[in-house]
């Protein structure tokens, strides 16, 4: 019997021993800049005939890895030795795949700092969130380890006279795990460890803008001891998941976290049978949001200040939990603005290797081009308060940046950004503060900073979101805390990190059998 789950615990950077050992991680994975990196199937090494680059965000002309660009037959084949190897996959015992995730958790506490090195410069993740990304990652292994062994155990039925009736859980059969580059390895470790634990075997497409952190999460799966096959590392274009994964008859299930856009795409290609297909595919869809906090006049209001601060610029806004639209009663407004303004002010922006920087660079090129595009559509539609364009330096870096007086149907206020960009918006009482933060296609995270017990209960029973939160934050969610999902277009509430996550990897077979 393994101890009651709890969660992992983050590292003290004030303390200059782990400063130190950081800084050296950090310099290690930068020592190894422009390795190539190889696809791994059935357990080997493979090449493809093209390649492609993943480059620090930060120093955007440093290759940190060179990575293969599988095309259409190298998927075929990764696909089918998934489902060769489930074959005899599907009837490991749950506490012995369990086990393969326990081990692989205790290597990533000892690979710790290498681990979240690896996303300070692949991603431009700060210290303290790489560091938490790989907490997140530990704590789904070790959570949906014990889940595993919970669902395989014996399952309540009603008895019945003459009969022996039971309920097992069974794998659905090959999947495919498509992670994000936000959450590199938290979000692709939880649903692939998912997708394992439970018995069924992957093919994972890591993104293109994380595929080192990828490769370094294979290669703690290999050292766990994972049989071959069970997971094959896929690297490449979008269009191999889409084209040919998504798409193909023996695919029993699609796992994707990413842009609604893309998500809805899958689903789309996911509902259309393909010759040989023989069941309805799974799609376990997480998208994006337009999150809110709301600040009511009888909130705590530095720490309303601090909340929407952390959240709305942690990670440059690039978490699909961020908070985009603060929404701040008409009494408390100004005051409100006054306080929060200079703390933006403060931020510091710059290579995220440089533990002081609190905003590195957002992902990539394209990501820049279309948040300064936001920027400029901003400036129409709201009060320019604070940043409003590039940051300095040889990254993707863009100012945090304050737009006031937004009105609710503005599309700062309606379209997700994915950037440093806040739209602040006046309600002219709780009621309407509610109304507004409803009035988005999303319903991911929602945060509400109110001392009055009524307005708390108002917002439980109206707010509608997947993830609500009282007086903090509307990011960190955390395994076994908060099960993490949202409603409308944020996705098909999967409740990753929750006690009936793994149900969505399983089918149910019911049996019985005539006794006496």
């Amino acid at each position: 019997m393994r101890p009651e789950f709890k969660n992992e615990s983050y590292t003290d950077f004030t303390n200059p021993e782990n400063r130190k050992a950081m800084e050296e991680a950090i310099a290690r994975i930068e020592a190894e800049a422009g390795k190539e990196y190889d696809l791994i199937i059935d357990g080997k090494r493979v090449k493809a005939k093209e390649r492609f680059n993943s480059y620090n965000p930060s120093e955007k002309d440093q290759v940190l890895g060179v990575f293969q660009k599988a095309d259409g037959d190298l998927a075929e084949k990764a696909l089918e030795t998934a489902l060769r190897r489930f074959e005899e996959w599907r009837f490991e015992k749950p506490e012995t795949r369990a086990e393969y995730l326990f081990k692989a958790a205790d290597i990533m506490r000892k690979r710790r700092l290498e681990l979240a090195a690896t996303m300070v410069l692949e991603v431009g993740k700060s210290w303290p969130e790489a560091d938490a990304d790989v907490a997140e990652a530990i704590d789904f292994l070790e959570f949906y380890g014990r889940e595993a062994i919970r669902y395989g155990g014996k399952q309540p039925v009603t008895p019945y006279p003459g009969e022996q009736p039971e309920l097992i859980y069974i794998p659905l059969g090959v999947g495919i795990v498509i992670p994000p580059w936000n959450f590199p390895l938290a979000i692709l470790c939880g649903m692939t460890s998912a997708s394992v634990v439970t018995g069924n075997t992957v093919v994972l497409k890591p993104s293109s803008d994380s595929p080192l952190i990828a490769y370094k999460f294979m290669e703690v799966m290999e050292e766990a001891g994972l049989p071959d096959g069970v997971i094959n590392y896929l690297t490449g274009p979008g269009r191999i998941a889409g084209e040919t994964l998504v798409a193909h008859p023996k695919t029993r299930f699609i796992a994707f976290t990413g842009s609604m856009a893309v998500g809805l795409r899958i689903v789309e290609l996911a509902a259309k049978t393909q010759p040989g297909q023989i069941w309805i595919k799974r799609v376990i869809a997480e998208m994006g949001g337009k999150d809110f906090i709301i600040v009511d006049s009888e909130a705590d209001l530095d720490a309303a200040v601090k909340g929407v601060l952390v959240s709305a610029y942690g990670y440059q806004g690039q978490k699909c939990s961020a908070c985009s639209r603060a929404i701040i009663l008409a009494d408390i407004y100004d005051e409100f603005l006054s306080r929060f303004i200079p703390e933006v002010e403060k931020i510091t922006v710059g290579p995220v290797k440089d533990h002081k920087n609190f905003m590195g660079p957002v992902i990539n090129e394209a990501a820049y081009r279309s948040i300064l595009e936001y920027i400029e559509i901003g400036k129409k539609e709201g009060r320019l308060l604070c940043g409003g364009g590039p940051a300095e330096g040889n990254g993707w870096f863009i100012q945090p940046t304050v737009f006031a007086d937004v009105d609710t149907k503005a599309r700062i206020a309606q379209e997700e950004i994915f950037g440093p960009v806040l739209a602040v918006i006046k309600a002219n009482d709780y009621d309407q503060a509610i109304e507004i933060a409803n009035d988005t296609i999303y319903g991911l995270t929602g945060s509400v900073y109110t001392r009055n017990r009524e307005k708390i209960e108002k917002a439980k029973r109206l707010a509608h979101v997947g993830n609500l939160y009282i007086n903090r934050k509307c990011t960190g969610a955390l395994v076994g805390v908060h099960p993490f999902g949202g409603f409308n277009m944020s996705g098909t509430d999967s409740k990753a990190g929750g006690r009936d996550y793994l149900l969505l990897f399983l089918q149910a077979k019911s049996i019985s059998e005539k006794i006496g």
